[in-house]
């Protein structure tokens, strides 16, 4: 039976269900005696056995997931069937939304998610907006002296500002800057992080207590201070929020805030770096997409949106989304056992060459051409779907389009070196310094 996805995707659910099929323990023990990354097994596995594949790394199964329809299922039309149970950063992040559950989550959710839609979004389009010019300044500098930079740092240092003002009502000083750098130490350290929570806090402990301490002067600063220059911010929003929810104290608020940091600088600031690592090695589509309308005008922002889009396709924000079967059920015809851990993987979705004619290419057209991209639910979802999908997906859209707006026209990047390979961490960033000079 074909599914509501479309052509090509695996049927839904429907009474009783097939074993999922397994890949062989020989693969598994090939993949670590290689000492492969975890991206590599899960293709394999994908290959093998499709688009709902199981496979063991210990004495129970973890069932990989990339088909689309299978994807809505567990991410969208039933969530409370597939949970999330601890988050990987949560070490950082705390209680924050995107470790939260249960009621808990409802409620941090309900607050947050009128700041980054709608009216919400149209606050922080002033301090974006900032931003970015404050980046065009600094860009125009290392144009004139002849300065190389770092593009992974300086796609960081702007979207942390965008963030930082929109939180404070503040531009991002260096001596913040310098602090918060311990987000990403903590977040890249994450992996490799002993499995014991007291002695994995100890390893990062320090930079954890940096963190805490700016979040504290922040929260002070916007509970008792002034607004910023640029107006109260969202932590204004979130100290407010105490008088209704006692749960609201400081440590809630810590948490909040730092989740946004983490989750609201990395993603773009990884997504933009890797867009002009594609467009170093495909000229020709920044000339097309300048070339397809004049400044300010929708045609150009629409094809500055796609080549952000190709390149979360090619690169998503949240890479790999693990899921726990809270209940038996039935999955694109499997049975899948409660109890049973899942992993919904973007990154294979969006290169599976039945959705995607030639996957691996940068072809930002897919996303303004009629018919250039699957119609199937579930082909697309660099932020995820479904009611836990990333709730800064608006923010994170306009702050790299109204960058690139910025950017783009103004400067090619020529890069010393490129890495060779990417890291999968909480993110699939660069494996490698991203050192490049300005040129126009």
């Amino acid at each position: 039976m074909e599914s509501e996805a479309g052509h090509g995707a695996l049927p839904l659910d429907s009474g009783t269900g097939r074993p999922v099929p397994e890949v062989e323990p020989a693969i598994v023990e090939r993949w670590r005696s290689e000492r492969g990354e975890l991206v590599e097994l899960l293709a394999e596995v994908r290959e093998r056995c499709g688009g709902v594949a199981a496979f063991r790394l210990g004495p129970s199964r973890t069932v990989l997931v990339t088909d689309p329809s299978a994807v809505q299922h567990v991410l969208a039309r039933y969530p409370e069937r597939y949970v999330k149970r601890s988050h990987r950063a949560r070490l950082l992040i705390g209680d924050g939304v995107l470790a939260a559950t249960g009621t808990a989550w409802k409620r941090q959710r309900r607050l947050l998610q009128s700041q980054f839609t709608g009216t919400g979004m149209r606050r922080y389009e002033q301090r974006i907006t900032e931003a970015a010019r404050t980046t065009a300044g600094r860009w125009a500098g290392y144009a004139r002296t002849g300065q190389s930079l770092d593009v992974g740092r300086e796609m960081r240092r702007f979207a942390l500002d965008a963030i930082w003002r929109s939180l404070t009502g503040h531009p991002l000083d260096d001596d913040t800057e310098r602090e918060l750098d311990a987000v990403a130490v903590v977040a890249t350290a994450l992996p490799t992080l002993p499995a014991d929570a007291s002695e994995a806090r100890d390893a990062v402990a320090a930079d954890l207590a940096r963190i805490d301490a700016v979040a504290a002067h922040a929260i002070e600063a916007a509970r008792n201070g002034a607004p910023g220059p640029e107006g109260p911010g969202l932590l204004r929003v979130l100290t407010d929020a105490g008088t209704e929810h006692p749960e609201y104290g400081d440590q809630l608020i810590r948490d909040e805030l730092v989740t946004l940091l983490a989750a609201g600088h990395e993603t773009t600031a990884t997504t933009l770096t890797w867009l002009y690592l594609l467009l170093d090695q495909h000229p020709a589509a920044r000339g097309q997409t300048l070339g397809a309308g004049g400044e300010g005008s929708p045609e150009r922002r629409q094809a500055i949106q796609a080549l952000i889009h190709e390149t979360l396709r090619l690169y998503p924000s949240a890479w790999i989304l693990p899921r726990h079967a809270a209940e038996d059920d039935v999955l694109a015809g499997y049975t899948v056992e409660a109890g049973t851990d899942l992993l919904v993987c973007p990154y294979l979705t969006h290169r599976d060459p039945e959705l995607w004619p030639d996957p691996e290419n940068f072809a930002p057209r897919r996303f303004v051409t009629p018919g250039g991209r699957p119609a199937h639910l579930g082909a697309y979802f660099p932020f995820g779907i479904g009611p836990r999908a990333c709730l800064g997906v608006q923010f994170a859209l306009r702050e790299s389009t109204v960058l690139l707006e910025h950017l783009l026209p103004a400067h090619t990047l020529v890069f010393s070196s490129v890495p060779t390979k990417a890291a999968y961490g909480m993110t699939v960033r660069p494996d490698g310094p991203t050192v490049a000079t300005l040129v126009g």
